[in-house]
């Protein structure tokens, strides 16, 4: 994993969500008034909680949208557990000219929710994955 470099608000985060959830967290990603928090592996049930309660009680009480991803070491499991709201079919990952590009095959019915709006989520998405294995280019199909 590389080196990740936290501000004072993001500390903050993981601070308030390490405490209400129990959950280790080796993350956390700010994009406008969404967090995205990367948990440990196994640690995902714990973060979520019980029908999601934890996640719904953290998104009230911080007025963000929470998303919660479980942490890999395989660059394949992480880009599934990254794009996992989307119905993931398969992950491909090739070397392209010197540079590591991941291929994440949604259902056809969730490819545009994957995408987002003006790409809003695949952005987010490939800027996590990148954080944690190098893959700089990513792609929904």
């Amino acid at each position: 994993m590389a080196n990740l470099t936290f501000t004072e608000e993001t500390l903050g985060y993981i601070a308030f969500f390490q405490e209400a959830t129990r959950a280790n967290v080796t993350d956390c990603f700010v994009d406008g008034n969404r967090l995205i928090f990367v948990v440990r592996e196994g640690d995902l049930g714990k973060a979520v909680g019980k029908g999601g309660e934890n996640v719904a009680r953290l998104r009230k009480r911080m007025a963000k949208e929470i998303l919660v991803v479980e942490f890999s070491e395989d660059p394949g499991t992480f880009c599934r557990n990254v794009f996992k709201a989307y119905d993931v079919k398969k992950v491909d990952i090739e070397d392209r000219d010197g540079q590591t590009h991941a291929t994440v095959t949604v259902a056809a019915t969730e490819k545009g929710r994957a995408i987002g709006r003006e790409g809003r989520n695949l952005r987010v998405a490939r800027d996590l994955i990148a954080r944690h294995h190098g893959i700089t280019s990513v792609s929904v199909a």
